[in-house]
């Protein structure tokens, strides 16, 4: 097994992969769930092909154009599969994107706090990324709360595009 990208006291961060039948099954499944439809969107998944496609374009296609990316959090203690989390590069923001997301059975332990502070720890010491924003759908209770935590101030509303919703972001700056 691949080693991890990074790693928590419960958590191991790893890269995706197109080839993997356990990142293809991951990924159908969190981006059908209910609760990523609603808070985070559509993303087109349809099918196990589709899942390959999002994981080439999306994840695969960062890593290597950015040196960051979305990776699988893994718990450590089972092995499971319990969300996304890493660094997305929009092209509708000047700034690297914080992007996170558990499978409902997962939210609500921690996790992605922990993953959270690892990605952002690595973005400052490895890629000297100073300035980091998140955004969300201003319902997303969850959500902000996760930013709150991390120390992210909401700065403003934006549209990602002009037929969106209004989203809230917020950015994190390495202090000193």
């Amino acid at each position: 097994m691949p080693r991890p990208i990074l790693e928590t006291a419960r958590l191991s961060l790893h890269e995706l992969s197109a080839d993997e039948p356990g990142d293809v099954a991951f990924i159908y499944r969190l981006l059908n769930e209910p609760s990523f439809l609603e808070n985070i969107g559509d993303r087109g998944v349809h099918s196990p092909e589709d899942a390959r496609g999002y994981l080439r374009k999306g994840p695969m296609a960062s890593y290597a154009t950015h040196g960051f990316g979305l990776y699988r959090v893994q718990v450590k203690a089972s092995g499971e599969t319990a969300g996304l989390c890493g660094l997305v590069k929009r092209a509708t923001l000047q700034d690297a994107d914080l992007g996170y997301a558990l499978l409902p059975e997962f939210c609500g332990l921690g996790y992605a706090v922990e993953a959270a502070r690892a990605v952002l720890a690595e973005a400052r010491a490895r890629l000297h990324i100073g300035r980091i924003v998140a955004i969300t759908d201003p319902r997303n209770a969850g959500s902000i709360r996760v930013l709150q935590k991390l120390d992210f101030r909401f700065e403003k509303m934006v549209r990602l595009a002009p037929d969106d919703i209004e989203l809230k972001l917020f950015a994190s700056t390495a202090a000193g």
